[in-house]
């Protein structure tokens, strides 16, 4: 009885994540869910610091790059990236279009997909504004499907991947053996389908001739901590060091640096950081651990593993394009988190690891609960009075995810070493 009952409440908790009844925030729902398993006596104190501790990883890359994207944010460097894009389009919307899917790849790939949505996206509603674009949805949704196409071209380019490898995570070079053209095939065809929905709206033209604004001192230093966190988490996953005190220490020192050359407290750059994003992480993935423990993710281990059986290929697809759809049922955080438990206790191959990972950081794209980033992204847009509804979302989604989703899973054993 006691495992329906943490099964009732963990569906209700993820429930309000994706909902956000009374408009509470969306780790409201993911700790209250893990306290109340908690007070009730359902799971032990240890569960809990199991769970919690499982995260660490995770706690310390996020806050890595969230200070280091809001430093930069602060300094105007992402401002000056954008208007140097609005001035190479020379007012043609379908070459900003390019650019913008191009930098929102860079920056995803780089600095994560959690930046993309939380960094770019405001930049772009800016350069978009300053240029006058009539219609500047193609752009926006841009920032929303790139963050999550582009978000297994590197281990440092979404946390979720963090999660499903945990401590077994590849090294740089056997990641890309295993990424690198099933990236490209998801990037180049999600660029082909959302072109096509948007023809219409990229037959404007606009002003590109702007004012270009001269990037300060700081956000110069912005810039170079920006390509020092590269350089740094590059290496470590190419020496096969986990990327979270690196990523926590290098965003630290260059935010701590950036504050002293502007004489700005670290106040300015700490309370614009979404820390709420930790607490929801956390409360995740508490549930989570409850939920392994009623044997559930065990169940479902066993199931995957005896259909895997001789059937790779097929097993696959299946298990890719299932975790894809379940990302938009309960956001792909704890879909994630059980994926991560399920191919740890499981000795699966690893052609359907690979389409699990896939699953997990494509699959979003389908809804605006589908991830994390999709949500900071409909939060950037929100803060700018921009309304994007679920329905006209999914209208996109279908196509910009299901298309890439199909071939790559489709191709993965042919285009993956």
């Amino acid at each position: 009885m006691n495992h329906y009952i943490i099964w009732a409440i963990s569906i209700v908790a993820i429930a309000g994540v994706i909902i956000r009844p009374f408009k509470l925030p969306e780790a409201v729902w993911a700790v209250a869910g893990a306290l109340i398993l908690f007070i009730t006596g359902l799971i032990s104190f240890k569960t809990v610091t199991t769970g919690v501790g499982k995260g660490t990883d995770v706690y310390l890359f996020l806050s890595g790059m969230m200070l280091l994207s809001e430093a930069a944010r602060e300094e105007k460097l992402f401002d000056w990236i954008a208007s140097y894009t609005v001035r190479a389009s020379r007012g043609s919307a379908e070459r900003l279009f390019l650019l913008i899917f191009l930098a929102g790849t860079v920056v995803t790939a780089l600095l994560s997909n959690d930046a993309t949505a939380v960094v770019l996206t405001p930049a772009v509603i800016a350069s978009c504004q300053a240029a006058g674009v009539k219609n500047n949805l193609p752009y926006l949704l841009i920032c929303a499907f790139v963050a999550n196409a582009a978000s297994f071209l590197l281990p440092i380019s979404n946390p979720a991947n963090l999660v499903i490898y945990q401590k077994e995570l590849p090294s740089l070079l056997t990641w890309l053996g295993h990424f690198l053209l099933p990236s490209i095939v998801v990037i180049v065809l999600t660029y082909v389908a959302l072109k096509r929905l948007q023809a219409k709206s990229l037959k404007e033209t606009f002003e590109s001739d702007l004012p270009q604004p001269v990037l300060s001192k700081t956000g110069k230093l912005a810039l170079y901590g920006i390509i020092l966190t590269i350089v740094v988490l590059l290496t470590c996953s190419a020496l096969d060091i986990q990327l979270g005190w690196p990523t926590f220490i290098t965003g630290l020192l260059c935010t701590v640096l950036i504050s002293i050359t502007s004489k700005k407290s670290m106040g300015v750059f700490l309370k614009q950081v979404s820390w709420g994003v930790l607490a929801l992480v956390a409360g995740l993935f508490v549930i989570v651990e409850a939920l392994t423990q009623t044997g559930v993710t065990h169940m479902l281990a066993n199931a995957m593993f005896g259909n895997a059986a001789g059937h790779d290929k097929t097993a696959s697809f299946l298990t890719g394009s299932g975790l894809a759809v379940a990302c938009n049922l309960v956001n792909n955080l704890p879909a994630g988190l059980i994926a991560g438990e399920i191919s740890q206790m499981s000795h699966i191959s690893d052609l359907i690891r690979k389409a699990i990972l896939i699953g997990i950081d494509l699959g979003p794209n389908l809804s605006v609960t589908g991830s994390l980033a999709t949500i900071l992204w409909l939060n950037a847009l929100r803060r700018e009075n921009i309304n994007v509804t679920a329905m006209q979302f999914l209208k996109y989604g279908v196509f910009v995810m299901l298309i890439p989703l199909i071939a790559v899973l489709l191709l993965l054993p042919y285009i993956s070493f």
